[in-house]
């Protein structure tokens, strides 16, 4: 059964390339169809030349064949540059179903699967399908064509020496059989070693600098050593066995040819077989020797493709659980106001037994700036992630302007919300392409808009090459809180209604979070803000507190409302002014 899927699914990889392959093999068959036939012309050559010759008559005898021979090396490359040139569509084809494919996953996805592992499926396993569908295919159409139209040829002439030429295949057959399991676990062990291994390489080089702090570099190195060793050890098992069978069935297949000459001198020796017919048997058998031993090759093919394709599959497979709804409803953008309503909202992370949160309610006004506090692990992130529909929630929970977010098209509703993670990633482009990745045809003005609303204009400014600056991979090249007002910005460029930022301040001062704060809700519409934040000084300046604790909302009110009354607010104010008198 699991043969039989997989063999449909590379049907369907070939389905949209068909032509290509089927031209593909009709040179295949055309090849072999030639290869059949000329050796019936030098048999016809070496006989009238048994009783005599003339040059003459030699270069009339050889130049078809060597026409023939010529036409059928041309056929060849085109039949090889037709399959080869499947297989790599059907790589471009599968590298980006695969990428398409991610971009509809929800995070959650990539926090169980590392990046290391889907880059080697992305890359490392379609190649491996590239190579079953081009070289696997090319193989086995030719061992195909090559025993079909040769073996009929090969028994018309005798039927006795082609039998005892062939006896050694059953066996050659069955050694394929036996070794079969065996390599496609090794094959699977590789491919595992190769993914484990991209992923250390993939978070060192994103770590560097935390590696570099904490002189790490040798444990790494020891690490990488291990893993590397793992990957030569699973090589290594893996060319043992292929370098025990191909051998093996090289081997039986020439075997073929030695039985021939055997058996063949005899004949010629008491006249049953004319010289011309040992002649074209032994090409015969020659040409069966090639098919037969590259088999093993194509097992091989067959075995790593058989395993990419279970690990291609299981990718393309999973299906995205944040999707549209079949009454899915459609916002224009400009027309949202920014209410934002939680009614009873319960959430708990798939795999766990805890809620992260309890019975949320609340309604935020249009235009109304919200500030979040609470001690981590509190569920200030989550209630974040959950109103962009990043987290899978339940229906009836969370409103935007009264609709259920979750049949609100997911296209328009994160159109609807700017949102800037605690994690302030940047692409390692330019600042103003950074910045205006939301809508990459900004004008300049725009863009230098967006930063001073962030209070990152001057900052910018000051860099040699200014807004073309090129920040490195995840923004290295910035401090923490030039990342931060860049990704601000790009928030900002959206000017969307609603505005989330996820402690997206915390490494800017108390000053300057406390202006920014001030500036975010104007732009050419008012904003609905909400700000989740450790920094109180700044909190204070919303109008209206929301205090979390353990996954609920314990206390509402405003700055001065809340320090006046006894609670977890007033504790925390209590502990920001120590802080503040100690600096």
């Amino acid at each position: 059964m699991a043969t039989s899927r997989r063999l449909a699914k590379l049907g369907a990889y070939l389905r949209p390339h068909w032509r290509d392959a089927g031209l593909g093999v009709l040179a295949l068959l055309t090849v072999n169809g030639l290869g059949v036939y000329i050796p019936l012309l030098i048999r016809s050559t070496v006989d009238r030349l048994s009783s005599g010759f003339t040059i003459n008559q030699v270069i009339r005898d050889v130049i078809p064949i060597i026409c023939l021979t010529s036409a059928m090396w041309l056929i060849r490359m085109a039949s090889r540059i037709w399959l080869f040139g499947v297989g790599r569509q059907v790589e471009f084809d599968l590298k980006q179903a695969i990428f398409q494919h991610l971009l509809t996953l929800e995070p959650s996805y990539f926090a169980f699967n590392t990046a290391g592992d889907l880059i080697s499926r992305a890359t490392s396993d379609v190649d491996n399908i590239r190579r079953l569908l081009g070289f696997a295919v090319l193989s086995l159409a030719n061992t195909f064509f090559a025993y079909t139209m040769t073996l009929p040829v090969m028994l018309s002439i005798s039927v006795d020496l082609t039998l005892a030429s062939l006896i050694v295949y059953p066996l050659m057959f069955l050694l394929v059989h036996l070794y079969s399991e065996k390599l496609r676990n090794q094959q699977l062990r590789v491919q595992e070693e190769i993914s484990d291994i991209s992923g250390l390489i993939q978070e060192d080089v994103s770590g560097i600098a935390l590696i570099k702090i904490y002189a790490q570099e040798e444990n790494e190195r020891r690490a990488f050593a291990q893993k590397n060793k793992r990957l030569l050890t699973a090589n290594l098992q893996l060319a043992k066995t292929r370098s025990t069978i191909f051998p093996l069935i090289g081997g039986l297949a020439s075997v073929s040819s030695l039985i021939i000459i055997w058996l063949g001198a005899t004949r010629i020796a008491n006249g049953s077989l004319s010289v011309g017919n040992f002649v074209t048997l032994l090409i015969y058998v020659e040409r069966l020797v090639f098919p037969t031993a590259l088999l093993g090759f194509t097992i091989t093919a067959y075995q790593r493709g058989e395993v990419s394709i279970d690990r291609i599959e299981a990718i393309l497979s999973t299906q995205p659980k944040i999707v549209d709804r079949l009454d899915v409803i459609y916002l224009e953008p400009e027309h949202v106001k920014g209410r934002i309503t939680a009614r009873n909202f319960n959430f708990t992370y798939p795999g766990s037994n805890i809620q992260a949160l309890k019975n949320i309610n609340f309604e935020i006004e249009p235009g109304e700036t919200i500030s979040i506090v609470g001690a981590i692990g509190s569920g200030k992130t989550t209630l974040a992630n959950s109103l962009p529909r990043l987290l899978d929630i339940a229906p009836g929970q969370l409103f935007l302007d009264g609709v259920d977010i979750t049949k609100i098209a997911i296209a328009d509703l994160r159109g609807a919300i700017a949102y800037v993670p605690q994690d302030s990633f940047l692409f390692s482009t330019s600042i103003k392409n950074n910045i205006r990745y939301a809508d990459p045809l900004a004008e300049f003005h725009e863009v230098e808009s967006a930063a001073k609303t962030a209070q990152i204009d001057q900052e910018i400014l000051n860099f040699p090459s200014q807004y073309e600056t090129i920040v490195g991979e995840r923004g290295i090249t910035l401090s923490g809180g030039q990342r931060q007002r860049t990704a601000l910005a790009r928030a900002m460029l959206v000017d969307a209604p609603v505005l989330i930022l996820d402690d997206a301040l915390s490494s800017v001062d108390n000053q300057t979070a406390t202006a920014i704060l001030r500036n975010v809700s104007g732009g050419t519409r008012s904003k609905t803000v909400i700000f989740i934040t450790h920094q109180l000084s700044a909190a204070a300046a919303a109008d209206r507190i929301f205090v979390m604790d353990k996954g609920q909302i314990v206390q509402t009110g405003t700055h001065i409302d809340l320090v006046q009354q006894p609670g977890l607010y007033r504790t925390l104010w209590s502990q920001h002014q120590v802080e503040e008198l100690l600096h």
